[in-house]
């Protein structure tokens, strides 16, 4: 049984529980909501750090020129342009996302700032992914993997479609480790968030909601293990901002 599920056949979607089938049709309209506001609400959820998150992400993924990588989750682009000049012209980058609205919303980013070449986009559940075996020689899935219903099987999924020594990276928020910081933190998510929601996208739920997945979503250490149970290795992990976010990597081998 995923540890994210209930023997009742219910899972989580933020502090509530649903019934498992339901939860990913929530979860798109989460994002339906959000998708014309996107930046905002990362700005809002981080402080704007999120871009030195991301920066630091991609500086450090293990990509050579002419690789071929999946980003899942990456419907706003935002990693794929910064992976775009480690890759080079020869490269491939495959946005994968579940929200078409979301996807769209990327894509006509990316068209905008002059970004087609190389670029691919594929509406797809991390779950159940519609790529060969070993086709890939990195996916990367940032700020994404919390808002998936079933984890491992995504995890399984990353690691059936990674190429021998391809590694895979997801950059997601986690526990902050800083004691005093968390009723900061706290206060934060769930006073301030909301109504930053409100104020400007005009909608409070979806940003209640995204405050809430984020407590849900496994800690560090237990994300880790669950790498290593889907098949990867030598998974570690890197806590950024005091453990706001951390980083995660593992290989195929």
């Amino acid at each position: 049984m995923n540890p994210q599920q209930t023997p009742s056949g219910t899972t989580h979607f933020g502090f509530r529980d649903v019934p498992v089938a339901e939860k990913q049709k929530l979860v798109a309209e989460v994002f339906s909501s959000v998708a014309g506001n996107y930046d905002l609400m990362n700005d809002a959820m981080s402080l704007g750090i999120h871009r030195v998150w991301k920066r630091f992400f991609v500086a450090t993924c293990q990509v050579r020129r002419g690789a071929r990588v999946l980003d899942l989750a990456g419907g706003t682009g935002d990693i794929a342009a910064l992976l775009k000049d480690r890759v080079g012209d020869t490269g491939e980058l495959v946005l994968g996302d579940i929200n078409g609205d979301m996807l769209r919303v990327g894509r006509d980013r990316m068209t905008n700032r002059g970004n087609v070449r190389g670029f691919d986009y594929v509406q797809c559940n991390a779950q159940s992914l519609p790529f060969p075996d070993a086709s890939f020689d990195l996916v990367t899935m940032a700020f994404g993997l919390r808002n998936v219903t079933d984890k491992d099987a995504a995890l399984r999924e990353i690691q059936r479609v990674l190429k021998v020594g391809g590694q895979a990276r997801v950059l997601e928020f986690s526990e902050v480790q800083a004691q005093w910081f968390k009723p900061i933190y706290d206060f934060h998510s769930f006073h301030v968030l909301p109504k930053l929601g409100k104020l400007f996208a005009g909608d409070a739920d979806s940003y209640q909601y995204l405050a809430e997945s984020i407590r849900k979503h496994p800690p560090q250490a237990e994300l880790q293990a669950m790498m290593e149970a889907a098949g990867l290795a030598r998974c570690s992990y890197r806590n950024l901002s005091a453990g706001i976010v951390a980083i995660h990597t593992g290989y195929k081998v």
